[in-house]
């Protein structure tokens, strides 16, 4: 990608009915049309309202442990060589991960619109953790879909929602990942829309949730930017996140969207390879469709059907990708490559061996990317990677797969 990339300013933004560009959108059964407008109006409103960003701005500071540090990854800079390595440390926060930032404010505007049901979606189960956890802070009734695979995967994660009050339902259709989950958060959600909130918990679904989601990330590229500016004068070279659904990386990403020499670059899952039914790395073998209430970039087969899908890391196990990802792509904004499952596991060892620091398998795919690109940089040039959560749901999985 070159250093000059850029978009017209207008185009960081969705239009009225959440397009950005042809991706987004809201494609939903009718019966999901007037909440959708509801929570979008809400959010609109509280996005005026001093009070609702006090009162956000506390709890993400008094409780989630916001800011977070940009930490000088010295030991992993000096091994690689090359760039110098920043990492954004959102696996400091509360519940081990960027996902509270979402969920914290979304239980705001869900107290606000007189909500007294929360549902949620998970795959790693830190969105799921997260949600459960803001739920019982609030005393809001709590139910988590999660496919049966994942949670045997990440069994730690439904315990800690368990002992936090939620219920969580195993969903054992199809493959029983993310997807899935989806589909059933959705179906809960059309029956009991009167006194449900749902949140959705990557910048992916039918619109307002792309721009609001990315919008209570956009925390983590805020604060990188300024803490960068401090430490540095001067802005990095390159970012680096990995992509899911994608909140993670837009939060990092779009404050930085003007600064035109900043270079961004997302990470997909690559699992065993670009085979069919054997990765999840939309961008190299998807299309463009319609999947769970927007139009993106999708693993799918000739006829439309969706794909299997498959990751070491199941917060990255998912179909499709959110849509202001893929208007990025197509504008050369933002640069997408994958990592397989390999590489992930022998990044997260070596961040793990030379830092102190277990990363997540998600984010052990950004950091297989530093490890890719740092050695081919000047030593002048400077990366922020999104170390976005930690590793302890992962050590059983890991241990599974690599014998020290």
């Amino acid at each position: 990608m070159s250093q000059s990339a850029t978009m017209p300013q207008d185009t960081t933004q969705p239009d009225s009915n959440g397009h950005f560009g042809p991706y987004g959108g809201r494609y939903v059964p009718e019966t999901l049309m007037h909440p959708l407008k509801e929570l979008e109006e809400e959010y609109f409103r509280s996005q005026s309202d001093p009070d609702f960003q006090t009162e956000l701005d506390y709890y993400l500071r008094e409780f989630c442990g916001r800011p977070t540090p940009l930490y000088h990854a010295e030991r992993l800079s000096k091994e690689l060589g090359g760039a110098k390595i920043y990492l954004k440390r959102e696996d400091l926060l509360h519940t081990g991960a960027h996902k509270i930032n979402n969920s914290m404010g979304q239980i705001l505007l869900a107290k606000r619109m007189g909500k007294k049901r929360i549902i949620a979606e998970t795959g790693a189960g830190q969105h799921g953790v997260a949600t459960a956890t803001v739920a019982a802070m609030f005393g809001m009734e709590c139910v988590i879909y999660m496919g049966a695979h994942d949670c045997e995967r990440q069994a730690l994660n439904v315990y800690r929602m368990k002992m936090l009050g939620a219920k969580v339902h195993p969903v054992t259709a199809g493959q029983q990942t993310l997807k899935e989950a989806v589909n059933e958060a959705m179906r809960d959600w059309v029956t009991n829309v009167r006194d449900t909130h749902y949140i959705l918990g990557t910048a992916y679904g039918a619109h307002p949730y792309p721009l609001m989601v990315r919008n209570f990330q956009r925390v983590i590229g805020d604060e990188a930017r300024r803490q960068i500016l401090e430490k540095e004068d001067r802005l990095p070279t390159l970012l680096i996140a990995c992509v899911g659904g994608g909140s993670n990386a837009i939060g990092l990403f779009f404050p930085f969207l003007e600064d035109n020499d900043v270079q961004m670059l997302g990470v997909e899952a690559g699992g065993e390879g670009i085979k069919p039914e054997r990765h999840a790395a939309r961008f190299q073998g998807g299309s463009l469709g319609v999947l769970q209430g927007t139009r993106s970039y999708i693993l799918q087969d000739d006829n439309g059907q969706i794909q299997l899908t498959h990751s070491v890391s199941a917060g990255l196990d998912y179909a499709a990708v959110g849509p202001e990802h893929a208007w990025l792509k197509d504008n050369n904004r933002a640069e997408y490559s994958y990592a397989k499952d390999d590489q992930a596991l022998d990044a997260c060892l070596k961040l793990s061996r030379l830092e102190g620091i277990i990363p997540a398998l998600e984010s052990s795919h950004a950091i297989a990317a530093v490890i890719e690109r740092a050695p081919k940089m000047s030593c002048d040039e400077i990366i922020i990677a999104n170390l976005s959560g930690r590793g302890d749901k992962d050590v059983q999985q890991i241990a599974d797969k690599v014998h020290l």
